[in-house]
């Protein structure tokens, strides 16, 4: 599963949000924060206007600002609003056109699976993934062009490599020597 880029946006709209501590953001200094698209986030901004997280203000010293606090905005909710749909199978929906769904049981497995990652998600709030305020400092002063280049930091395993990392440990062998299903 992954979510989408839209998603993607608006968490990182909502992080910066947070992190400005009530001054106001605009779309352009947002976007040239990020590297994305002003047009993209317009509709980012839009609808989490729309939705209550956010307060926009229209015209020349226009901008937007949180309008709640950051622990009263639960991850699972903002996905909630902003994932189109969470059909994992092609069963989940509704041009569903395959011959096994009234016998197959991979629909229940996969709606236990989404439950319990959206119930974690609804365990988080924006502030508990809140970065310390002091990375953003650069983006929210006055933004230079272009942003310093980003150094990234280790990262924790996730995904395939998280899945790799356990079977290794259970057969006490190194995550390299187990072969990798690959989709291409």
């Amino acid at each position: 599963m992954r979510l989408t880029k839209f998603s993607d946006y608006a968490l990182r709209v909502l992080l910066l949000a947070a992190a400005a501590n009530g001054r106001s953001l605009t779309i352009e200094e947002t976007a040239n924060a990020y590297g994305i698209s002003r047009a993209h986030l317009k509709k980012v901004v839009l609808l989490l206007a729309r939705t209550g997280y956010l307060n926009g203000i229209r015209g020349r010293s226009g901008g937007f600002t949180l309008v709640r606090a950051p622990d009263q905005i639960s991850l699972g909710a903002v996905l909630r609003i902003t994932e189109p749909d969470f059909a994992l199978l092609e069963c989940f929906s509704a041009e569903n056109t395959c011959r096994i769904t009234c016998q197959c049981r991979l629909p229940q497995v996969l709606n236990k699976a989404l439950r319990a990652f959206m119930a974690v998600l609804d365990e988080y709030s924006l502030q508990d993934v809140l970065a310390d305020p002091g990375a953003f400092t650069a983006m929210l002063g006055d933004l230079p062009q272009p942003l310093p280049q980003y150094q990234p930091q280790p990262q924790p395993q996730r995904g395939p490599k998280l899945a790799a990392a356990a079977q290794a440990a259970i057969r006490g062998t190194s995550p390299s020597s187990i072969p990798r299903h690959r989709d291409n």
